[in-house]
């Protein structure tokens, strides 16, 4: 509805009741306004309806949605079916071109208006969470170890000469796999222990660079995220290193927008030394589907690189469900979350800890470590060998995802490459364990529920060891080793 439409309705409604539907309507208009003119995120979160009228006004700008549009070619926006074109509102063309993914669609002016102010919503995010000097990201329709591939992959062309990954080690497959997938050399650097944590040995990351040659090596590929009682790597000196040898420097901070002292490492080590690009989870920090990343960086020329070597275009899905979800929360909703999130930490830690002490066990001291905890299972583990492995498949069946217990001496060959003490992400760690982790969207029921389950876990495995029985094996217990795989 324009002037002209409201000044038409006067003729068959009350020119009071029109004026007012039209300050109505204004309302919505400026605060689509507010986003094009600023490309921020708003403040407080809209409604509902407003996030709808502008998907519908994005969405009548593209070639498809035209009424009388005559299409002869082989993409032309034709969905067959109506539930799925509502399931997208319609927006068909997806985002990018051939050459490049955020590259402006011609018939597809409303999609393409998505995709770039999702992208400058996504950046203003980046740095309220904590990066404030970011110059530029994208999202990219895949997840996080397909999106490190593609960083790779762009790091290719810059450096011809080189073969080999630096890899601080982390006990992720599609960590390991993205760099094998882009046709690397992972040089898997072992991590050394303090106290209870895992840290990043930076002699031993120097020496490598050294040994190899540093016009040998691609990048040095850190992380950020990561499962307890591994904590994020020294990206400072990691950063500082890859300054010195002007080595390019790929963070994997996969789950850690939702986390200040993650956000903050990535910021101290791009300011101190070298960072080309870090890349994130959509799922994982903003609660969407699963099938999204966010690679952002330092330099726009090399964010702008990594987005043209994509090849083709690629699905609005991942875009267009952050931009909701950021639409709907707003600023603020998403500061709460981030709020909320720590809080739970602190929570799960204090009640961990004296769960843990009824059974003998302890919270692992993993200071460094903002969202993982670990709770040593030293006692379960001599109680019987498949005593642990055990424990994990009671927690799946009694529906308890995402924690997960770690055995002793576990072997996993990934690619040909054999890791020993896999998922504990060292050779040999001195107890098994228990991990769980306060996520972003965790309340405090779920904590209780899961504290809960362990218990009774925990109690029936009492009450067996003081009557000379092993627990009976429940379901398959080599395959339930966790309640939630290892992932990004």
């Amino acid at each position: 509805m324009n002037v002209e439409n409201f000044g038409a309705s006067e003729r068959l409604v009350n020119a009071a009741y029109v004026r007012q539907g039209a300050q109505g309507r204004r309302a919505h208009e400026l605060r689509l306004r507010a986003l094009l003119e600023q490309g921020k995120c708003p403040e407080d979160g809209w409604d509902e309806s407003t996030i709808e009228l502008f998907l519908h006004e994005l969405a009548i700008m593209d070639s498809n949605n035209f009424l009388g549009n005559c299409g002869v070619g082989e993409r032309e926006g034709r969905v067959a079916s109506g539930l799925v074109a509502r399931r997208h509102y319609r927006l068909i063309h997806g985002i990018g071109r051939s050459g490049d993914i955020s590259a402006v669609q011609p018939k597809a002016a409303g999609s393409s208006l998505l995709n770039k102010l999702t992208n400058s919503i996504v950046l203003d995010i980046i740095k309220l969470a904590g990066v404030r000097t970011v110059t530029n990201c994208f999202v990219v329709p895949m997840a996080t170890g397909m999106s490190l591939t593609l960083c790779f992959l762009t790091l290719r062309n810059k450096r011809p000469k080189a073969k080999y990954i630096i890899w601080p080690r982390i006990d992720q497959k599609s960590c390991f796999k993205s760099m094998i997938t882009a046709g690397f050399e992972p040089v898997v650097i072992e991590n050394v222990l303090e106290g209870d944590e895992l840290r990043t040995d930076v002699k031993a990351v120097e020496a490598k660079i050294q040994d190899l040659g540093a016009e040998n090596v691609l990048c040095v590929h850190s992380t950020t995220s990561c499962f307890a009682p591994r904590v994020p790597d020294r990206l400072e000196e990691l950063a500082v290193i890859c300054s010195n040898y002007n080595i390019p420097h790929i963070v994997n901070n996969a789950y850690g927008v939702q986390s200040s002292k993650c956000m903050h490492l990535i910021q101290q080590g791009a300011r101190v030394g070298r960072i080309d690009a870090f890349i994130q989870s959509l799922d994982k920090n903003f609660m969407v589907p699963v099938g999204g990343a966010i690679i952002a960086g330092f330099n726009d020329s090399f964010i702008q690189d990594i987005s043209k070597m994509y090849p083709g275009r690629a699905s609005a899905s991942p875009s267009l469900d952050v931009l909701i979800t950021l639409l709907s929360l707003g600023e603020s909703g998403y500061r709460q979350l981030l709020k909320e999130r720590k809080e739970m930490f602190s929570y799960l830690s204090s009640q961990l800890r004296k769960l843990a002490e009824v059974y003998n066990e302890r919270l692992l001291n993993t200071p460094h470590n903002p969202i993982s905890l670990a709770m040593s299972l030293e006692n379960l583990d001599k109680h019987s060998d498949m005593a642990v492995t055990q424990l994990g498949s009671m927690l799946f069946t009694r529906q308890v995802s995402g924690a997960r217990v770690v055995p002793l001496g576990s072997l996993q060959t990934v690619n040909d490459y054999t890791f020993k003490g896999f998922m504990s992400h060292t050779n040999n760690y001195p107890c098994a364990y228990l991990n769980a982790a306060s996520a972003i969207g965790m309340k405090k029921q779920d904590v209780d529920l899961f504290l809960k389950r362990l218990d009774k876990c925990m109690k029936t495995f009492k009450k067996e060891k003081s009557n000379g029985k092993d627990v009976p094996e429940v379901g398959n217990c080599t395959k339930h080793t966790s309640a939630g795989e290892a992932e990004d």
